[in-house]
């Protein structure tokens, strides 16, 4: 299942923030969550544990279950071309990743809450679907009726510095103008890992 457990100790425990709250704890609190978190000896840590952890990191970027995960690994590798780039794409296409990448949701959870709802339009079209797929050309839109909503009043909208979303802060669209890029995309992760966990 999804980890709906606390974020901050999952944020410390890879060392990235998942979240704004977490970006703070990690100033004060660097060291993985635990009684030997900060004074533990080094571990040597195997191949595979390095693969793991960087699949699992994926995973927490997207907010995903394992059984999607795999799921995305099998359309990547069956596709032609470089089967972690196709991945990335694969992942960064969800609706709910698009939402946060154009700044309509601060964190990944926010977003996946927010499209379940009924937040969002594709297209002018209702979808409640959080791994829906966008296609190059889709328009995703705040739905009208949940614009005067607290959560969206503040939005800001972002993706200025993405080149395959263009965004619109006025009319508070965001369009998939072409699929990404692996080094375009806001995740830290060894890709190269992650595809060598699921190809043993």
């Amino acid at each position: 299942m999804r980890d709906h457990g606390p974020k901050v100790r999952l944020s410390r425990r890879f060392g990235i923030a998942l979240t704004p709250k977490a970006a703070k704890v990690l100033e004060r609190k660097p060291a993985p969550p635990g009684q030997h978190g900060k004074n533990g000896r080094p571990e040597q840590v195997s191949d595979y544990k390095k693969q793991l952890t960087q699949k699992q990191l994926l995973r927490c970027h997207y907010n995903i279950r394992e059984k999607q995960m795999r799921r995305y690994y099998s359309m990547a590798s069956k596709s032609r071309g470089n089967s972690a780039e196709r991945l990335v794409q694969l992942l960064e296409t969800r609706l709910d990743a698009l939402v946060l990448r154009a700044g309509f949701a601060p964190t990944i959870y926010a977003a996946r809450q927010y499209v379940s709802h009924g937040h969002f339009l594709v297209n002018g079209q209702r979808v409640n679907i959080p791994s829906y797929a966008v296609r190059p050309g889709d328009v995703v839109s705040i739905r009208p009726k949940s614009q005067p909503m607290v959560v969206f009043q503040n939005v800001m909208p972002s993706g200025a510095a993405l080149g395959y979303l263009a965004v619109s802060a006025q009319e508070r669209t965001a369009q998939l103008v072409r699929l990404p890029l692996s080094g375009e995309v806001p995740i830290i992760c060894e890709l190269n890992r992650v595809i060598e966990f699921y190809s043993r």
